[in-house]
């Protein structure tokens, strides 16, 4: 069995990521708004039904902005580590909220996910790995930069959602104030194209088959840019670029083939769910 994922939305206006197998699937921070993740999954042909959970890796608002219609209307559990929830003042109701631990996985059905820490100007931010049937893929984005436990979690993953957030001319020559340009390259903000490439280049796995560009500056950067840079040492690695306005195709990660799957054309089977809470 496969994973299917994609981008809802990527970038500092909204940031929501969708992997799932044909049963079950969890969203990684609902940065955009209820009707937005409904209208977007609806024009995927994925059933909202089949979201079991929602993960938070740090308090941003553009991470967290619509985690608590959600949560409320789907009944759905969100998992944060206990600081982020504690400093995201959102309230979804205790019934919805169960704590996460870096390192300690929490199963989700047939999907395991399984958070670590990471380096960023937020509480306590953490990034993540699903697991599904030996299939990995990671969400990789708001990264100040390429530690040990980002290269270790990387190493591993079939796909992954992977910040290339500015490039470094067009920040310096920008209209960003010295200070917020330094908060963004200065270790503990974003990742740049030439550092994500650097981590792509030297610890892709041969068995990654997508990589999707995310998080990219709109006054920083441009898709394009990025596209090209990063294309020039695919090799068999799929790259897409992970849009701030639109939810990407769904994408189908398996051992062999990462192909554009059409989920209208796969039976949906009976969803049987078992989660397991940790608190």
């Amino acid at each position: 069995m496969s994973l299917f994922i994609t981008s809802l939305n990527s970038g500092s206006n909204g940031n929501c990521y969708y992997v799932g197998n044909e049963n079950e699937a969890v969203l990684v921070d609902v940065g955009i708004t209820c009707l937005e993740i409904e209208k977007r999954l609806a024009n995927l042909r994925l059933p909202m039904q089949r979201v079991k959970a929602i993960f938070i890796s740090h308090e941003h608002i553009d991470h967290i902005r619509g985690v608590v219609v959600l949560a409320r209307k789907y009944k759905l559990p969100v998992y944060s580590t206990p600081d982020t929830i504690k400093h995201t003042g959102l309230r979804p109701g205790k019934d919805f909220l169960n704590s996460l631990k870096a390192k300690e996985p929490v199963v989700v059905g047939g999907l395991v996910v399984t958070p670590f820490m990471k380096p960023h100007d937020a509480i306590d931010p953490v990034s993540f790995i699903i697991e599904h049937n030996g299939i990995i893929a990671g969400v990789m984005t708001d990264i100040g930069n390429v530690n040990k436990s980002v290269i270790h979690y990387f190493k591993q993953c079939h796909a992954c959602f992977l910040e290339s957030n500015y490039d470094d001319k067009m920040l310096e020559e920008g209209t960003y104030p010295i200070r917020l340009k330094n908060r963004i390259r200065g270790g503990n903000g974003h990742l740049s194209n030439l550092q994500a490439l650097e981590l792509f280049m030297n610890h892709r796995p041969a068995f990654m088959s997508h990589l999707f560009l995310s998080h990219l500056s709109k006054n920083n950067n441009h898709p394009d840019l990025v596209f090209d840079l990063f294309s020039k040492y695919a090799v068999n690695t799929n790259i897409i670029i992970a849009s701030r306005d639109e939810e990407t195709a769904v994408y189908e990660i398996g051992k062999t083939a990462g192909d554009e799957f059409e989920i209208a054309q796969r039976a949906t089977r009976k969803e049987c769910v078992q989660l397991r809470m940790f608190s």
